[in-house]
């Protein structure tokens, strides 16, 4: 039996552009990603704290230290330029390992730099 675990979370993002006419994803500056072990093509689940969507896309890699937050396609519609938001990931893991795994939580400042 494995269960779902929250591998990943990018703390307080703020959703810095959206882009409707993509095919749709999340754009992530590559360094986020990085720090939390999302790779690009992973499954991610975008919470938006302004007004509560929720949905799962897929993160594409952003320049290198930009803080670049882009909604693209779809999910332009469910979050406007400076909306905060969580960005998390998730492992399917045996209970036993499940005891032991440490989430990697990254929180970010208004300019998507992280804070910790």
């Amino acid at each position: 039996m494995f269960i779902h675990f929250c591998k990943s979370k990018l703390a307080h993002a703020t959703i810095n552009e959206a882009e409707l006419h993509y095919e749709g994803s999340i754009t992530i500056d590559a360094n986020l990603l990085k720090a939390v072990d999302i790779i690009p093509g992973e499954k991610v689940e975008v919470l938006n704290i302004n007004n509560g969507n929720r949905f799962e896309t897929y993160a594409i890699a952003g320049e290198p230290g930009s803080g670049h937050i882009c909604l693209n396609g779809p999910a332009a519609r469910l979050g406007l330029v400076g909306d905060k938001i969580i960005i998390l990931s998730y492992v399917l893991l045996d209970p036993n390992e499940a005891k032991t795994f440490k989430t990697k939580v990254v929180h970010l400042d208004a300019h998507n730099k992280i804070k910790n």
